[in-house]
């Protein structure tokens, strides 16, 4: 054989086996970035950049892949998936572009992504926010989600803050320290974020009180514009959402109302009224979920991110519009929550119709019916996303200082 031939052979062969391994420059002999590198990875999100939760997503997703050294051209993407028989069909796509784990990022995706785990049993697929992974029994169908309900407590920290201040400089009276709080959903994950944002802004503002509105949309800016509007007109001098755009923030900078956002900050748009946002970081999971899927490993059922993993993060504190010394009391709180020694749903801070509650069933089980299956207070206490990763704190009436004004969605 000719050396011009067999040279050509050898680099022919250095290609298949680089293909196969997955492994090109900047690998290890134990794995990591370069082993990481070696599988292809979609992503489905119900919106696109213009939705600052599908923005959290879209970012988290990149963050992940570049840590784990997966090149663009091998992380798909696809935004603008309704919850319906479309995220079935993006994932299948993905799967058919060689994916071989694919992740959804909104409530409404779970039927769908469990159809495309039951068709394709070779492929992981990961939902956040889902409430069926426990119940299904497929060993390639995965829910996450995170403590995020902490992150919202630390955010009424510093309403709490804010409302203190307010008082103090005499722009309200005690009893005027109404919070309006605008919400997608009559959903077990908007209830349990409000209640627990009041919770925080009641444990620092005794006097404060709440009104939430729903918009029935998880994206809808005139919606939610109107929803901070109406809110404000009634009264309610801060503000806060659980709910994906941009209308609550530029309602309150348009009327002067301080305003506390969710899934990152809103001060470039609104400098005089952010004080401040908690967010879910996903990146951990990502990293976490690709890295089991590339190694064959098994992916918990719930996933369950916290404090202490980076998962619930808070942005900077915007100090034009934050009460003083609004950092450093988050700071001091959120050291207390890590080391346990106040929980968010500490039943010795709130009453339901007037009186504590010593019990309560929750629907953790979800079935057609929504039928009550577990008992989640013990140690004095709700436990949150411990039974599943989803939120299922669903308390409504009676709860003690919060209003709602509408719950037909």
């Amino acid at each position: 054989m000719k050396k011009k031939s067999l040279v050509l052979l050898l680099a022919l062969a250095m290609i298949v086996v680089t293909a196969l391994t997955g492994c090109g420059g900047g690998g290890s002999e134990e794995g990591g970035e370069g082993e990481a590198a070696g599988i292809k990875v979609g992503f489905i999100c119900l919106h696109d950049e213009n939705s600052t939760y599908d923005l959290n997503f879209i970012n988290g997703a990149k963050e992940a892949c570049e840590k784990l050294g997966i090149s663009e051209d091998n992380y798909i993407i696809k935004t603008n998936i309704p919850e319906g028989q479309e995220c079935y069909d993006a994932a299948a796509e993905l799967v058919d572009e060689g994916c071989g784990i694919v992740f959804a990022d909104s409530f409404g995706h779970e039927d769908f992504m469990i159809q495309a785990a039951k068709e394709f049993p070779e492929v992981q697929f990961c939902h956040s926010t889902g409430t069926k992974a426990h119940t299904e029994g497929l060993d390639n169908y995965h829910n996450a989600f995170a403590s995020i309900y902490e992150g919202r407590y630390l955010a009424g920290v510093a309403a709490g803050m804010k409302l203190n201040e307010m008082i103090d400089k005499g722009e309200i009276k005690k009893d005027e320290a109404k919070i309006g709080y605008v919400g997608a959903f009559t959903y077990a994950e908007v209830i349990s974020g409000y209640t627990s944002f009041f919770l925080g802004a009641r444990s620092i503002c005794d006097s404060a009180t709440m009104e939430v509105t729903f918009t029935g949309s998880w994206y809808d800016e005139t919606a939610e514009k109107e929803g901070a509007t109406k809110l404000i007109k009634d009264g309610c001098v801060l503000i806060s959402q659980h709910a994906d755009s941009m209308g609550a923030p530029t309602a309150c900078e348009k009327a002067g109302v301080p305003n506390i956002s969710y899934n990152g900050s809103t001060v470039d748009a609104c400098p005089n009224t952010f004080i401040v946002s908690s967010r879910i970081n996903w990146a951990p999971y990502y990293e976490y979920a690709i890295g089991q899927a590339q190694k064959g490993e098994a992916i918990d059922t719930d996933w369950v991110g916290t404090l202490e993993t980076g998962s619930v993060e808070l942005t900077e504190v915007n100090d034009k519009a934050a009460a003083e010394g609004t950092a450093d009391k988050i700071e001091e709180v959120k050291a207390q929550l890590e080391a346990g020694e106040i929980h968010v749903f500490d039943t010795k801070n709130f009453t339901v119709n007037g009186k504590a509650l010593d019990s309560y069933k929750a629907d953790v089980d979800t079935d057609e019916a929504y039928e009550k299956d577990t008992e989640v207070i013990k140690d004095g206490y709700f436990h949150e996303s411990e039974f599943r990763s989803a939120p299922y704190f669903d308390i409504t009436e009676g709860f003690d200082g919060i209003k709602l004004l509408d719950t037909k969605f």
